[in-house]
């Protein structure tokens, strides 16, 4: 009973807690996905900081969370190029959370081992030629649920640049599968993974305006990915019997 008693007040405060990441969730989707490197241009956006900033993208990230940021895009494009307006960043429909669950004991809630769901994001762009490279930041959270036990999960993520009109074209695309460890009474922890080199051909004339980053979680590519097969023990040559001396 007592042990019933307290996987139900778990289940309660992982509701909860779910129920905070969905309006964190809400928040962030209603800001546009803005990141530490800021929105497309405004009217109200702030003055852009030196193009000669060093701090790197994973500093700005770390900035980010702790709500030390810039609100405006940066690029280390070269003089003479334009400045590149960057793609939004979206959640793909129907991949914004991931979940595991326990063998079924009669309740969805109580079978919960974990669920992981996005945050916030973050990007860049620079023009490099006649290139353009994205670096691409995600931040979730996993909250563990009332089956859920301590350890290491494996999250299936998944990164794409999409041209977005009558027939979408995949520009680029990447399957991740981010490690994140749950120490013992850690109910939740936060995740990143950032990519920093998403580089694909400047489309011409103004279709790159069509381009969308999407982010989500991809749990059948991860089922699709092929599993290592332990390799076979090299077998020794039987040694040949020698001929009798006559």
């Amino acid at each position: 009973m007592d042990g019933m008693m307290q996987r139900r007040s778990r289940a309660r405060a992982w509701a909860c807690g779910m129920g905070a990441m969905a309006a964190l969730a809400l928040l962030s989707a209603c800001s546009g996905y803005d990141g530490m490197f800021g929105s497309r241009p405004s009217t109200t956006a702030a003055a852009a900081p030196p193009a000669s900033s060093s701090s790197s993208f994973t500093d700005r990230f770390t900035n980010f969370v702790t709500g030390n940021t810039s609100t405006v895009a940066q690029s280390d494009t070269p003089p003479g190029q334009p400045d590149l307006d960057c793609p939004d960043v979206q959640i793909r429909q129907g991949a914004s959370t991931y979940s595991q669950s326990a063998q079924d004991n009669g309740s969805a809630a109580l079978s919960t081992r974990f669920q992981a769901s996005f945050v916030r994001f973050a990007r860049e762009c620079a023009l490099h030629g006649a290139n353009v490279t994205l670096k691409v930041g995600v931040e979730g959270r996993v909250i563990l649920g009332p089956a859920g036990t301590p350890g290491e999960v494996t999250l299936p993520v998944r990164l794409a640049v999409v041209k977005e009109g009558i027939n979408p074209q995949t520009i680029w695309t990447k399957f991740y599968e981010v490690p994140v460890t749950l120490a013992p009474g850690q109910e939740n922890v936060t995740f990143t993974h950032v990519e920093e080199d998403m580089t694909f051909p400047m489309p011409p004339g103004n279709q790159f305006d069509q381009y969308v980053i999407y982010a989500g979680f991809d749990p059948q590519s991860m089922a699709a990915e092929p599993k290592k097969r332990p390799a076979k023990p090299v077998r020794k040559p039987k040694p040949r019997p020698q001929p009798q001396p006559q």
